[in-house]
Protein backbone atom coordinates (compact mmCIF):
# COMPACT_ATOMS: atom_id res chain seq x y z
CA UNK A 1 0.00 0.00 0.00
CA UNK A 2 2.54 2.57 1.11
CA UNK A 3 4.74 1.62 -1.86
CA UNK A 4 1.83 1.82 -4.32
CA UNK A 5 1.95 -1.90 -5.13
CA UNK A 6 -1.77 -2.28 -4.36
CA UNK A 7 -4.64 0.16 -3.99
CA UNK A 8 -6.46 -1.42 -1.05
CA UNK A 9 -5.68 -4.06 1.55
CA UNK A 10 -7.20 -5.80 4.56
CA UNK A 11 -5.52 -6.56 7.84
CA UNK A 12 -6.44 -8.53 10.96
CA UNK A 13 -6.02 -6.94 14.37
CA UNK A 14 -5.90 -8.66 17.77
CA UNK A 15 -3.26 -6.41 19.34
CA UNK A 16 -2.63 -3.74 16.72
CA UNK A 17 -1.77 -5.52 13.48
CA UNK A 18 -3.81 -3.15 11.32
CA UNK A 19 -2.67 0.03 13.02
CA UNK A 20 0.97 -0.75 13.79
CA UNK A 21 2.12 -1.43 10.20
CA UNK A 22 0.05 1.55 9.07
CA UNK A 23 1.83 3.74 11.61
CA UNK A 24 5.27 2.52 10.58
CA UNK A 25 4.62 2.72 6.83
CA UNK A 26 2.67 5.98 6.52
CA UNK A 27 -0.62 4.26 5.65
CA UNK A 28 -4.14 4.69 7.00
CA UNK A 29 -5.41 1.71 9.00
CA UNK A 30 -8.83 1.32 10.64
CA UNK A 31 -9.63 -1.21 13.34
CA UNK A 32 -13.41 -0.87 13.29
CA UNK A 33 -15.86 -1.32 16.14
CA UNK A 34 -15.92 -4.93 17.28
CA UNK A 35 -18.24 -6.95 15.06
CA UNK A 36 -18.81 -4.25 12.45
CA UNK A 37 -16.96 -6.24 9.79
CA UNK A 38 -17.62 -10.01 9.59
CA UNK A 39 -14.69 -12.23 10.51
CA UNK A 40 -16.13 -15.25 8.71
CA UNK A 41 -13.55 -17.63 7.24
CA UNK A 42 -10.54 -16.11 9.04
CA UNK A 43 -8.54 -17.92 11.71
CA UNK A 44 -9.33 -16.13 14.96
CA UNK A 45 -7.40 -15.89 18.19
CA UNK A 46 -10.23 -14.98 20.58
CA UNK A 47 -13.72 -13.96 19.54
CA UNK A 48 -13.85 -10.78 21.62
CA UNK A 49 -10.69 -9.35 20.06
CA UNK A 50 -10.79 -10.56 16.45
CA UNK A 51 -11.02 -7.76 13.87
CA UNK A 52 -10.56 -7.29 10.14
CA UNK A 53 -10.32 -3.80 8.65
CA UNK A 54 -9.03 -1.67 5.79
CA UNK A 55 -5.48 -0.44 5.21
CA UNK A 56 -5.18 2.20 2.49
CA UNK A 57 -3.03 5.04 1.23
CA UNK A 58 -5.56 7.74 2.16
CA UNK A 59 -8.66 8.38 4.24
CA UNK A 60 -11.35 8.40 1.49
CA UNK A 61 -10.22 5.00 0.19
CA UNK A 62 -10.30 3.67 3.75
CA UNK A 63 -13.85 4.89 4.31
CA UNK A 64 -14.95 3.44 0.97
CA UNK A 65 -13.49 0.01 1.67
CA UNK A 66 -15.04 -0.09 5.14
CA UNK A 67 -18.40 0.85 3.62
CA UNK A 68 -18.11 -2.13 1.28
CA UNK A 69 -17.07 -4.77 3.82
CA UNK A 70 -19.08 -3.73 6.89
CA UNK A 71 -22.41 -5.32 7.69
CA UNK A 72 -24.20 -8.29 9.20
CA UNK A 73 -23.30 -11.90 8.50
CA UNK A 74 -25.22 -14.57 10.40
CA UNK A 75 -22.24 -16.92 10.08
CA UNK A 76 -20.12 -14.76 12.42
CA UNK A 77 -20.91 -15.24 16.10
CA UNK A 78 -18.92 -12.08 17.01
CA UNK A 79 -21.52 -9.69 15.66
CA UNK A 80 -24.21 -7.97 17.72
CA UNK A 81 -26.41 -5.71 15.60
CA UNK A 82 -23.63 -3.92 13.68
CA UNK A 83 -24.55 -0.32 12.87
CA UNK A 84 -23.42 0.32 9.31
CA UNK A 85 -23.27 3.93 8.10
CA UNK A 86 -22.36 5.77 4.87
CA UNK A 87 -18.74 6.42 5.82
CA UNK A 88 -17.84 8.13 2.57
CA UNK A 89 -20.40 10.85 3.30
CA UNK A 90 -18.40 11.93 6.34
CA UNK A 91 -15.73 13.32 4.02
CA UNK A 92 -15.51 17.07 3.49
CA UNK A 93 -17.28 18.22 6.66
CA UNK A 94 -15.66 20.79 8.93
CA UNK A 95 -14.62 19.78 12.43
CA UNK A 96 -15.62 23.01 14.15
CA UNK A 97 -17.35 22.17 17.41
CA UNK A 98 -15.86 18.70 17.77
CA UNK A 99 -14.03 17.98 21.03
CA UNK A 100 -10.84 15.92 20.95
CA UNK A 101 -9.11 14.65 24.09
CA UNK A 102 -5.34 14.19 24.05
CA UNK A 103 -5.02 11.09 26.22
CA UNK A 104 -2.14 11.71 28.59
CA UNK A 105 -1.41 8.05 29.30
CA UNK A 106 -0.64 7.48 25.62
CA UNK A 107 2.44 9.69 25.85
CA UNK A 108 5.70 9.65 27.77
CA UNK A 109 6.32 5.90 27.87
CA UNK A 110 9.77 5.13 29.36
CA UNK A 111 10.58 3.04 26.27
CA UNK A 112 9.05 5.51 23.83
CA UNK A 113 10.66 8.08 21.56
CA UNK A 114 10.26 11.75 22.40
CA UNK A 115 10.04 12.84 18.76
CA UNK A 116 7.02 10.57 18.26
CA UNK A 117 5.21 12.25 21.14
CA UNK A 118 6.19 15.68 19.84
CA UNK A 119 4.98 14.91 16.33
CA UNK A 120 1.58 13.67 17.50
CA UNK A 121 1.10 16.65 19.79
CA UNK A 122 1.97 18.96 16.89
CA UNK A 123 -0.74 17.27 14.83
CA UNK A 124 -3.18 17.83 17.70
CA UNK A 125 -2.35 21.54 17.62
CA UNK A 126 -2.96 21.46 13.89
CA UNK A 127 -6.44 20.03 14.50
CA UNK A 128 -7.11 22.90 16.90
CA UNK A 129 -6.21 25.43 14.21
CA UNK A 130 -8.65 23.62 11.90
CA UNK A 131 -11.53 24.23 14.29
CA UNK A 132 -11.63 21.42 16.84
CA UNK A 133 -11.47 21.95 20.58
CA UNK A 134 -8.42 20.02 21.74
CA UNK A 135 -7.74 19.41 25.45
CA UNK A 136 -5.84 17.03 27.70
CA UNK A 137 -7.74 14.10 29.23
CA UNK A 138 -6.63 11.32 31.57
CA UNK A 139 -7.67 7.65 31.46
CA UNK A 140 -5.41 6.07 34.12
CA UNK A 141 -6.58 2.51 33.45
CA UNK A 142 -5.19 2.71 29.90
CA UNK A 143 -1.74 1.81 31.26
CA UNK A 144 -3.05 -1.34 32.96
CA UNK A 145 -4.98 -2.23 29.82
CA UNK A 146 -1.95 -4.02 28.40
CA UNK A 147 -1.97 -6.50 31.29
CA UNK A 148 -5.74 -6.96 30.96
CA UNK A 149 -5.30 -7.72 27.25
CA UNK A 150 -2.55 -10.21 28.11
CA UNK A 151 -4.88 -12.03 30.48
CA UNK A 152 -7.52 -12.32 27.76
CA UNK A 153 -5.33 -13.51 24.90
CA UNK A 154 -2.89 -15.90 26.57
CA UNK A 155 -5.29 -18.69 27.53
CA UNK A 156 -7.47 -18.05 24.50
CA UNK A 157 -4.82 -18.25 21.79
CA UNK A 158 -3.52 -21.53 23.16
CA UNK A 159 -7.00 -23.06 23.37
CA UNK A 160 -7.97 -21.88 19.87
CA UNK A 161 -4.88 -23.40 18.28
CA UNK A 162 -5.22 -26.56 20.36
CA UNK A 163 -8.66 -26.97 18.74
CA UNK A 164 -7.10 -26.35 15.29
CA UNK A 165 -8.89 -23.02 14.99
CA UNK A 166 -12.35 -24.21 16.01
CA UNK A 167 -13.73 -21.84 18.63
CA UNK A 168 -15.53 -23.24 21.66
CA UNK A 169 -18.87 -21.99 23.02
CA UNK A 170 -19.98 -20.29 19.81
CA UNK A 171 -22.65 -20.89 17.22
CA UNK A 172 -20.63 -19.91 14.18
CA UNK A 173 -20.07 -22.07 11.11
CA UNK A 174 -16.73 -23.89 10.99
CA UNK A 175 -14.95 -25.82 8.28
CA UNK A 176 -13.79 -29.39 9.04
CA UNK A 177 -11.41 -29.07 6.08
CA UNK A 178 -9.84 -26.00 7.68
CA UNK A 179 -9.42 -27.82 10.98
CA UNK A 180 -7.71 -30.70 9.14
CA UNK A 181 -5.39 -28.24 7.40
CA UNK A 182 -4.43 -26.81 10.80
CA UNK A 183 -3.41 -30.21 12.16
CA UNK A 184 0.25 -30.47 13.01
CA UNK A 185 0.78 -26.79 13.79
CA UNK A 186 2.37 -27.77 17.12
CA UNK A 187 5.09 -29.67 15.22
CA UNK A 188 6.07 -26.47 13.42
CA UNK A 189 6.56 -24.13 16.38
CA UNK A 190 10.01 -23.23 15.09
CA UNK A 191 8.33 -21.31 12.27
CA UNK A 192 6.37 -19.14 14.73
CA UNK A 193 7.84 -15.73 15.62
CA UNK A 194 9.29 -15.49 19.16
CA UNK A 195 6.43 -13.37 20.50
CA UNK A 196 3.83 -15.92 19.33
CA UNK A 197 5.89 -18.74 20.85
CA UNK A 198 5.96 -16.88 24.16
CA UNK A 199 2.18 -16.36 24.18
CA UNK A 200 1.63 -20.04 23.41
CA UNK A 201 3.98 -21.11 26.18
CA UNK A 202 2.18 -18.81 28.57
CA UNK A 203 -1.17 -20.20 27.48
CA UNK A 204 0.03 -23.76 28.04
CA UNK A 205 1.36 -22.79 31.48
CA UNK A 206 -1.95 -21.17 32.42
CA UNK A 207 -3.82 -24.43 31.80
CA UNK A 208 -3.00 -25.38 35.40
CA UNK A 209 -5.16 -22.49 36.61
CA UNK A 210 -8.19 -23.62 34.54
CA UNK A 211 -9.26 -20.18 33.32
CA UNK A 212 -8.83 -18.29 36.60
CA UNK A 213 -6.80 -15.44 35.15
CA UNK A 214 -8.77 -15.20 31.92
CA UNK A 215 -11.93 -14.84 34.00
CA UNK A 216 -10.38 -12.02 36.01
CA UNK A 217 -9.10 -10.30 32.88
CA UNK A 218 -12.44 -10.49 31.10
CA UNK A 219 -14.19 -8.93 34.08
CA UNK A 220 -11.63 -6.12 34.08
CA UNK A 221 -12.35 -5.51 30.39
CA UNK A 222 -15.72 -4.08 31.42
CA UNK A 223 -13.98 -1.63 33.75
CA UNK A 224 -11.53 -0.60 31.02
CA UNK A 225 -14.30 -0.15 28.46
CA UNK A 226 -16.24 1.99 30.94
CA UNK A 227 -13.17 4.18 31.54
CA UNK A 228 -12.89 4.96 27.82
CA UNK A 229 -16.65 5.47 27.56
CA UNK A 230 -16.52 8.00 30.36
CA UNK A 231 -13.81 9.98 28.56
CA UNK A 232 -15.80 9.74 25.33
CA UNK A 233 -18.81 11.26 27.06
CA UNK A 234 -16.75 14.45 27.33
CA UNK A 235 -14.96 14.20 23.99
CA UNK A 236 -15.93 13.08 20.50
CA UNK A 237 -12.55 11.40 19.97
CA UNK A 238 -9.44 10.45 21.92
CA UNK A 239 -6.02 11.15 20.39
CA UNK A 240 -2.68 9.48 21.10
CA UNK A 241 0.35 8.01 19.31
CA UNK A 242 -0.38 4.75 17.53
CA UNK A 243 3.05 3.36 18.33
CA UNK A 244 5.40 4.80 20.93
CA UNK A 245 8.35 4.42 18.56
CA UNK A 246 9.14 4.74 14.87
CA UNK A 247 9.83 1.78 12.60
CA UNK A 248 12.92 -0.30 13.28
CA UNK A 249 14.88 -2.67 11.07
CA UNK A 250 14.18 -6.38 11.17
CA UNK A 251 17.08 -8.29 12.72
CA UNK A 252 19.28 -9.94 10.11
CA UNK A 253 20.00 -13.13 12.05
CA UNK A 254 18.60 -15.54 14.62
CA UNK A 255 20.91 -14.94 17.57
CA UNK A 256 19.72 -14.37 21.14
CA UNK A 257 20.24 -10.65 20.61
CA UNK A 258 18.08 -10.74 17.48
CA UNK A 259 15.34 -12.59 19.37
CA UNK A 260 15.48 -10.04 22.17
CA UNK A 261 15.14 -7.23 19.63
CA UNK A 262 12.16 -8.95 18.00
CA UNK A 263 10.46 -9.41 21.36
CA UNK A 264 11.07 -5.77 22.27
CA UNK A 265 9.67 -4.57 18.97
CA UNK A 266 6.66 -6.91 19.11
CA UNK A 267 5.52 -5.96 22.60
CA UNK A 268 6.56 -2.30 22.79
CA UNK A 269 4.57 -1.53 19.67
CA UNK A 270 1.26 -2.67 21.19
CA UNK A 271 1.41 -0.49 24.32
CA UNK A 272 -1.18 1.96 22.94
CA UNK A 273 -3.11 -0.33 20.61
CA UNK A 274 -4.06 -3.63 22.28
CA UNK A 275 -6.40 -1.98 24.82
CA UNK A 276 -8.88 -1.04 22.10
CA UNK A 277 -8.99 -4.62 20.83
CA UNK A 278 -10.56 -5.74 24.10
CA UNK A 279 -12.64 -2.58 24.64
CA UNK A 280 -14.15 -2.80 21.16
CA UNK A 281 -13.78 0.90 20.31
CA UNK A 282 -12.96 1.89 16.72
CA UNK A 283 -9.42 3.19 16.29
CA UNK A 284 -7.70 4.55 13.20
CA UNK A 285 -3.99 5.17 12.61
CA UNK A 286 -3.24 8.18 10.44
CA UNK A 287 0.19 9.46 9.35
CA UNK A 288 0.81 12.82 11.00
CA UNK A 289 4.42 13.66 10.20
CA UNK A 290 7.96 12.49 9.58
CA UNK A 291 10.74 12.29 12.13
CA UNK A 292 14.28 11.12 11.34
CA UNK A 293 13.03 10.23 7.86
CA UNK A 294 10.35 7.84 9.16
CA UNK A 295 6.54 8.16 9.38
CA UNK A 296 4.77 8.77 12.68
CA UNK A 297 1.22 7.53 13.24
CA UNK A 298 -1.49 9.26 15.24
CA UNK A 299 -4.41 7.21 16.56
CA UNK A 300 -7.97 8.52 16.75
CA UNK A 301 -10.36 6.54 18.95
CA UNK A 302 -14.14 6.99 18.91
CA UNK A 303 -17.32 5.72 20.50
CA UNK A 304 -18.64 2.36 19.35
CA UNK A 305 -19.90 2.60 15.75
CA UNK A 306 -18.79 6.25 15.46
CA UNK A 307 -16.38 5.59 12.59
CA UNK A 308 -17.87 8.55 10.64
CA UNK A 309 -16.56 10.98 13.27
CA UNK A 310 -13.10 9.44 13.04
CA UNK A 311 -13.09 9.69 9.25
CA UNK A 312 -14.38 13.27 9.38
CA UNK A 313 -11.48 14.43 11.56
CA UNK A 314 -8.88 12.29 9.79
CA UNK A 315 -9.90 13.60 6.38
CA UNK A 316 -9.75 17.24 7.47
CA UNK A 317 -6.24 16.70 8.82
CA UNK A 318 -5.17 14.83 5.70
CA UNK A 319 -6.46 17.63 3.48
CA UNK A 320 -4.65 20.33 5.47
CA UNK A 321 -1.28 19.62 3.86
CA UNK A 322 1.35 17.03 2.99
CA UNK A 323 2.07 15.17 6.23
CA UNK A 324 5.52 14.26 4.89
CA UNK A 325 6.46 17.92 5.30
CA UNK A 326 5.16 18.29 8.87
Amino acid sequence: MASGSVDLALGCDQAGSIRIPSSWCGAVGMKPTHGLVPYTGILGMEGMLDYVGPITANVPDNALLLQIIAGPDDLDYRQRNPQVQPYVESMGRKITGLRIGIMQEGFGHPLGEADVDECVRAAAVRLATLGATVEEVSVPLHTDGVAIWGGVISDSLWQTLWMNGTALNSDGVFSPAFARAMEGWDRQLGRFPPNAQMLLLLGKYLERYRGRYTAKAKNLVRRLRHAYDQALEQYDLLLLPTTIMKAMRNPAGTTAADTELLMTAAFNTILNTCQFDISGHPALSLPCGMRAGLPVGMMLVGRHFHEPTIYRVAHVLEQSGDWRQW
